[in-house]
């Protein structure tokens, strides 16, 4: 090559350090974001400028009336009729501070309330010992929450005299307190259950696939309602004698049922999506059929399907209150007997019981919700870097 050639190959590389230079506009930042969320495109635009618009009819006002405007002492109904101005006042949580108690506990004794709260201090610690990523030994606080707490739940909230727990009929349990007991009854039977409905529903043999699916499809095909009637009036029917199940214990076992069916579907969803290769990797391996579904399948699985789990736990969790249709005294039915109250009728008494309903309903969702999010990242890390790789 000549020396004209070499010189002119020589000026394309650069021999100096190149000066930094700004991004290019609305790349990053506040603004890059807004328009890349919110107005990319005509129809987003559309569709954000609808949202505020939503925002701006329905928040401020909603804020005026919980907090703002909001009656927050007070003896009696005379404090939530009119405020001191003579203007309508806000939400009355005078009203829900004076039946805080009953919302809670319902009728339950009052020297018996500390094995209530017990029961909600063990079952807290139960949850964050499963729901803490850094607790020790997951192991025993899955057979301490699914095994031992159930039982000390029962006899501490029912009572058993021969260790000096005097008897609390179920009559007397109410508010916050049985909806979480259904709640948790139908969670901690609806997972385990529909697991292995889901694998029967699977299975080789007719006669256990024949069961699974009937059972599965005649659940799902009955509205929770018919459900809950059905066990409490026709569930004494099927067992002998003049044997009679408690009140509470019939929309217990219509409600762990219903769900099962449900939780059992969407298992199977989880277990479709497992690739054939995983199968046949384990029976390289040497492992049986029982050895594969522990071990290699049903943890995918069930890491697949987190979002439909805990959509079902949230849908049975806010469906606790239909048991009330069948007498039985959830969270619902005590703010529903408390409005009758004479001393406490007022306008806006209705909608601050509600409100206070919707308020407990909501963090209770709400947690599951961001938890279910935080584990399903934290599980999902392996395909995304998969997915970055390719």
């Amino acid at each position: 090559m000549t020396t004209s050639g070499k010189t002119a190959s020589a000026a394309y590389l650069r021999t100096t350090v190149a000066p930094p230079e700004r991004p290019p506009p609305l790349t990053s930042g506040p603004l890059a974001w807004l328009r890349e969320n919110l107005l990319s495109s005509p129809l987003n635009v559309a569709l954000t400028l609808a949202g505020l618009y939503i925002v701006y009819v329905l928040v401020p006002p909603a804020v005026r009336f919980l907090l703002v405007d909001a009656v927050w002492t007070g003896e009696d109904r005379n404090a939530c009729l009119v405020s001191a101005a003579g203007q309508p006042v806000g939400a009355c949580w005078a009203f829900v501070a004076s039946r805080l108690r009953y919302f809670v506990y319902g009728a339950y004794p009052d020297g018996q309330l500390w094995r209530v709260n017990l029961v909600f201090a063990l079952c807290a610690a139960g949850i964050v010992w499963l729901l803490w990523t850094r607790a020790p030994r997951k192991d025993l606080g899955a057979i301490f929450f699914f095994g031992l707490f159930p039982v000390a739940a029962v006899v501490l909230l029912y009572g058993w005299p021969a260790i000096g727990l005097p008897h609390v009929h179920t009559s007397l349990w109410g508010g916050v307190v049985v909806t979480l007991v259904v709640a948790f009854a139908g969670i901690v039977v609806s997972l385990p259950f529909g697991v292995l409905l889901a694998l029967g529903r699977r299975s080789r043999l007719p006669l256990v696939r024949l069961v699974s699916v009937t059972f599965i499809e005649f659940w799902r095909g009955v509205p929770l309602i018919t459900v809950l009637i059905m066990a409490n009036t026709m569930l004494p029917l099927f067992l002998p004698g003049n044997m009679s199940p408690d009140k509470l214990l019939r929309p217990l076992v219509g409600v762990a049922l219903f769900a099962s069916a449900y939780m059992a579907e969407v298992v199977r969803g989880g277990l479709q999506a497992i690739p054939k290769g995983q199968f046949e990797g384990a029976a390289s391996l040497g492992l049986n059929y029982w050895q594969t579904t522990r071990l290699v399948v049903l943890p995918q699985a069930l890491r697949i399907v987190i979002p439909g789990i805990v959509n079902t736990f949230i849908g049975l969790f806010k469906d606790t209150s239909l048991v009330s249709i069948v007498g039985i005294f959830d969270l619902m039915r005590t703010i529903e007997v408390s409005l009758a109250d004479p001393r406490w009728a007022t306008p806006v008494t209705a909608a601050s019981g509600y409100a206070f309903a919707a308020i407990f309903y909501f963090v209770c969702c709400f947690g599951m919700s961001r938890y279910s999010i935080a584990m399903e990242k934290r599980l999902a890390t392996g395909h995304k870097r998969q997915e970055t790789d390719r």
